[in-house]
C-alpha cells in the first residue's frame, strides 16, 4: 500500500513558502524537496518561479548566508566554501559575491586562532608528523595552501 501524501499546487506552494521562510535555501534544495513530494516538473517550475518572484527564494541571499554561517560556526576556509556552494549548483558569479561577505582581517584572525588551537591539541612528538596533521586538518577545512604551510612552519619547529 502506498501511503505517500499527494499535494495540490497550492498546498505544495504553501509548504515550500514555510520551508524557505524557515531558513535560506538553494534552488537545488527546493527542487529536490518538490521532487520528494512527488510534484510533476511543470508544477515544480510554477512553484519555483512563485518562490523567486515573492522573494522566498534568492540564490545570492542563500549563498551569502551560507558563507557567513559556515565561516563563523565551522571555521571553513574559502576553498571549502566554494566547493560546497558548487555542490549546491550556485553559479561562479554568486559564489564570488558571497565570499566578499568575509572580512579579510576576520578571515586571517579566524585562521590563526584555529591553527593555534589545533596545534596545541596535536599530541605528536615527531615534528614532521605533527606538521602534516595540522596541515591536513586546515586543508580539509578549505584554507588556502600558502596560508596553511606558512602557519604550520611558524607554529611547529
Amino acid at each position: 500500500m502506498n501511503t505517500h501524501k499527494t499535494y495540490s499546487l497550492d498546498e505544495a506552494q504553501k509548504k515550500l513558502e514555510f520551508y524557505c521562510a524557515y531558513q535560506e535555501r538553494s534552488h537545488k534544495e527546493v527542487v529536490t524537496k518538490l521532487k520528494d513530494m512527488r510534484m510533476i516538473p511543470d508544477a515544480i517550475d510554477v512553484i519555483v518561479v512563485h518562490l523567486i518572484q515573492n522573494n522566498f527564494l534568492n540564490e545570492e541571499r542563500f549563498a551569502k548566508a551560507f558563507v557567513r554561517g559556515k565561516f563563523r560556526i565551522k571555521k571553513w576556509g574559502k576553498n571549502r566554501l566554494k566547493l560546497e556552494l558548487k555542490r549546491k549548483d550556485i553559479s561562479r558569479t554568486i559564489i564570488d559575491i558571497a565570499l566578499k561577505e568575509i572580512d579579510a582581517a576576520d578571515y586571517l584572525e579566524t585562521f590563526h586562532a584555529l591553527a593555534e588551537k589545533k596545534a596545541e591539541t596535536i599530541k605528536e612528538p615527531n615534528s614532521y608528523k605533527k606538521k602534516k596533521k595540522l596541515a591536513d586538518y586546515l586543508l580539509y577545512r578549505g584554507w588556502e595552501s600558502p596560508l596553511v604551510y606558512d602557519i604550520v612552519n611558524t607554529l611547529i619547529k
